[in-house]
């Protein structure tokens, strides 16, 4: 695979970061800027972002797995309080189904966030959580898999979007909403299609992708401001950085940062051009490196930080929340060590 980018997706990426860059949350303060996020938003939908996956027509999407996470990597850097992958990865899948999906839609997924939910009765029977749905005024609705064969064909459930930080889950950027269990579940018209193994197979694959991509976007967006901050902080009368245990912290960091760039790109290449058991095989890689490295190098920026890393007149807290919930959406990395196990030794973990 060739990782460089093309002209259109340099483009993009140079695009996708003065946007996030400009209308992102620059300080703690600023997520409060209602003002602020709408502009983000409505930059974000008059973009075609968010329809970057939609059905091009040939049932093909509009945008390879490479494009789609150059934007979730942007985004990541500049904790971005938008929707983007939650509704990108409904309308994914709602193409899958030969459905032609719904602006505002999101996938519910089960309490570890680690698949989408599964709901053989006519109502739900565990509470899911709807992740990403951005700012949605009123009722909701988010699609579960219902089993169909030897497939799965979707459902909807609706659920109300509580008010501004009423919502559950740390991360300050992104909506983690609660659907309570025995909520009806209706049908998806227009759907022609049962989703079968691959299918998932692939759409999890992209789902591995893009998180993996935020993370890296939230490794290179904490660094930069810890980095700023290292060189404006004196004591002794020198900035921070010309210590060398801090430049040893930050060196690591890098590195790690870059090593998780190399194998998410890998990731993002193959959601569209690997079979898809390879796909998803490389988005585990992908989201067990970028994980682990994530927290690491976020734990990294508040210890540099000091004191004040913790606290509302910082925002290197604000990417450490969302590479927590980024981390856990689709599986940690040592849930996906155990399933890159259980698929590569073809036998399940534990004691049976």
């Amino acid at each position: 695979m060739d990782t460089r980018d093309t002209a259109e997706q340099a483009e993009l990426r140079r695009a996708a970061r003065r946007l996030a860059h400009e209308l992102g949350p620059a300080t703690v303060a600023l997520l409060d800027d209602t003002t602020r996020r709408k502009r983000l938003a409505a930059a974000a939908h008059e973009s075609g972002w968010l329809e970057l996956r939609d059905d091009g027509g040939d049932g093909a999407p509009l945008a390879s797995g490479v494009e789609a996470a150059i934007v979730a990597d942007a985004l990541g850097a500049a904790v971005a309080d938008v929707a983007f992958t939650g509704p990108v990865l409904a309308a994914d899948l709602a193409r899958r189904a030969g459905s032609g999906g719904a602006e505002g839609r999101v996938v519910a997924f089960a309490p570890s966030l680690g698949d989408a939910a599964v709901v053989a009765d006519p109502v739900t029977n565990e509470t899911l959580y709807a992740i990403d749905g951005g700012e949605i005024d009123g009722g909701a609705e988010a699609y579960v898999l219902v089993p169909e064969g030897d497939g799965h064909r979707l459902g909807l459930v609706r659920f109300d979007r509580p008010a501004r930080g009423d919502d559950h889950g740390s991360d300050l950027t992104r909506t983690l909403v609660a659907i309570p269990a025995g909520t009806e579940v209706a049908a998806v018209d227009a759907q022609t299609t049962v989703l079968t193994a691959d299918d998932l197979a692939a759409w999890t694959a992209l789902g591995l992708a893009l998180t993996s991509a935020d993370l890296v976007g939230v490794m290179r967006g904490v660094l930069d401001v810890t980095v700023a901050y290292a060189t404006d902080r004196r004591q002794y009368g020198v900035p921070i950085g010309s210590f060398q245990a801090v430049q040893h912290l930050l060196a690591e960091a890098r590195c790690l940062m870059e090593g998780s760039l190399s194998v998410s790109l890998h990731a993002s290449w193959a959601v569209d051009d690997l079979p898809p058991a390879e796909a998803r095989a490389a988005g585990r890689v992908a989201k067990a490196y970028c994980a682990r490295a994530a927290r690491t190098v976020c734990e990294t920026a508040i210890q540099v930080h000091g004191g004040i890393g913790n606290t509302w007149e910082c925002i290197a807290h604000v990417y450490l929340r969302r590479a927590l919930l980024s981390s856990l959406w689709f599986g940690d990395d040592g849930e996906q060590l155990l399933r890159i196990h259980d698929e590569r030794i073809g036998v399940t973990s534990g004691l049976s």
